[in-house]
């Protein structure tokens, strides 16, 4: 899981947890600029083809965290319940899209599209 804060124009994201050790990373920093859109869907976090990890871990129906390579995009993941996922697309990044399990999608958000 991932938890998400606002500060100095930008979103923080701290991985908590054993999830730092499966995603291989602890924390992202995104300019509040280059986020293009953020949105909750559970969808795309219960398919079985992730892309291609590099690199991350991925266990079917437990665990999708680290980066992945898909239609040409890379892809930070962190979800293991996707009910709780939110998909945060981005532009001038080194990722193109997050998608990310929280506490609670809408709460995650509203903070997001209110700071935008």
């Amino acid at each position: 899981m991932v938890e998400l804060s606002i500060a100095e124009g930008k979103l923080m994201l701290c991985v908590i947890g054993a999830d730092k050790l499966w995603a291989l990373k602890s924390s992202l920093e995104i300019p509040l600029v280059h986020i293009a859109g953020v949105r909750a869907d559970a969808e795309v976090a219960r398919g079985c083809w992730h892309g291609i990890r590099l690199p991350g871990t991925n266990v079917p129906g437990v665990i999708t965290a680290g980066t992945f390579y898909q239609d040409g995009k890379r892809v930070f993941w962190d979800v293991h319940h996707p009910e709780r996922t939110i998909v945060i697309d981005l532009h001038d990044e080194h990722y193109n899209q997050l998608i990310i399990e929280v506490a609670d999608p809408q709460a995650a958000i509203n903070l997001i599209q209110t700071a935008l």
